[in-house]
């Protein structure tokens, strides 16, 4: 791995840090706070909705300021909202904490540029294994983040309320990483006047592009439902937050680890294959979690669901960038995004309200249908390069 690529991976495993302490703790600390028990994941639908809505402004910058700049800029953004979090946990004000959370949004969708501006440090013939590598990084956010949240838990009177002031010295330290790391320019970097290449209408409009955002945003949107109700799911149990932190921890290695040989498998089977693998996963993931409400089951479950997320998203990614051209990429790369952060907010959102009203079961059996679109959806891919297949 050259070097850059292996501080860019380093950046993503501090990102995860942040992401996987976010949903460890937001959920909890949002029903301690909330008004009702549904709105508990509010926090969680915060951040991924700020991520939603950042990311039209994110790509404008990237193509303004340059990669590093723009990332950077994240990294002030996390510094900034995670000090807001922990005053609004300690100060018991859940609409300010919401409000936080949205502002992270901001880095959330920079940090989720990670994956493709790895392609642009690597030969063509290794962008498979770059976007790989790079979400490996997420193995660090698994060990780190939910621990992170169980050392800091009772670090001040609030529960948690320390766990966002370590964030900020998480997001301090990928702040000095990224300095390190020189990207290349990107086509038309600098430029205020509007972009070149195809419109986005045309973009979004291709089979390879409505594909792998699909893959992306149901793959991220099944995965988020489900993570993010389980310290709640596994409270309404009675299990103790270690044990969710355990859970979370084996779910989110479950996410990454693959990542070593995900992008070789890409190479020598082809995308569609990997995908529909990690879909048939993911659809494991549910009967598991049906069959019973020990940690133990707890625990199989969202490991499944993380290597099926895995295969899904790395699928998705590596397919999209087959759908635009080089100087159409911060378009399209935001556009992919932007799908992603609008299922996730409106699954968080969700998850919440399903499981604190109609129970774990009942959620797990919901995450159903959008994974039986998703099916449907590869069948027809799959079914268009046939037919553009040379006989």
């Amino acid at each position: 791995m050259n070097p850059r690529l292996a501080l860019l991976t380093l950046c993503q495993g501090l990102l995860m840090i942040n992401n996987v302490t976010f949903i460890a703790i937001n959920g909890l600390v949002g029903l301690a706070l909330a008004p009702a028990g549904w709105m508990a994941t509010l926090p969680i639908t915060g951040y991924v909705a700020g991520g939603a809505l950042a990311t039209g402004f994110v790509a404008r910058h990237q193509r303004r300021f340059g990669r590093q700049r723009t990332f950077q800029i994240g990294l002030l953004v996390a510094m900034a909202s995670a000090a807001v979090c922990a005053y609004a946990a300690m100060s018991r004000n859940f609409w300010l904490l919401v409000a936080a959370t949205m502002v992270a949004g901001y880095y959330n969708a920079n940090g989720s540029l990670y994956r493709f501006a790895s392609v642009e440090l690597v030969a063509p013939a290794f962008k498979e294994r770059a976007i790989s590598w790079v979400l490996a990084g997420g193995i660090l956010g698994a060990v780190v983040g939910p621990n992170l949240a169980a050392w800091t838990r009772d670090a001040l009177p609030q529960p948690f309320a320390g766990a966002y002031l370590a964030l900020i010295a998480v997001a301090l330290f990928s702040l000095g990483v990224m300095s390190f790391i020189p990207f290349p320019p990107l086509p038309g970097e600098g430029s205020k006047g509007p972009a070149a290449g195809r419109p986005l209408g045309e973009i979004v409009r291709q089979p390879l592009f409505l594909i792998a955002a699909a893959a992306c945003a149901i793959g991220y949107g099944v995965m988020n439902l489900l993570m993010a109700a389980t310290p709640i799911a596994m409270s309404q149990c009675q299990h103790p937050f270690s044990a969710a932190a355990l859970v979370l921890e084996w779910h989110v290695l479950g996410m990454f680890v693959p990542s070593f040989f995900t992008g070789r498998l890409i190479k020598r089977f082809g995308v569609l294959p990997i995908m529909s693998i990690g879909l048939v996963l993911m659809m494991a993931c549910v009967a598991f979690a049906l069959h019973g409400n020990d940690v133990m089951h707890f625990l199989g479950a969202l490991m499944v669901l993380g290597v099926g997320w895995n295969f899904m998203f790395i699928g998705g990614t590596t397919l999209a960038t087959e759908a635009w051209r080089p100087e159409e990429k911060t378009r399209g790369q935001g556009a992919i995004d932007f799908c992603v952060y609008t299922t996730m907010t409106l699954t968080s959102f969700s998850s919440g309200a399903l499981v604190t009203t109609g129970g774990w079961t009942a959620m797990n059996l919901g995450a159903m249908l959008p994974m039986a679109l998703m099916a449907a959806a590869l069948v027809w891919l799959a079914r268009l390069k046939r037919r553009a297949t040379p006989t």
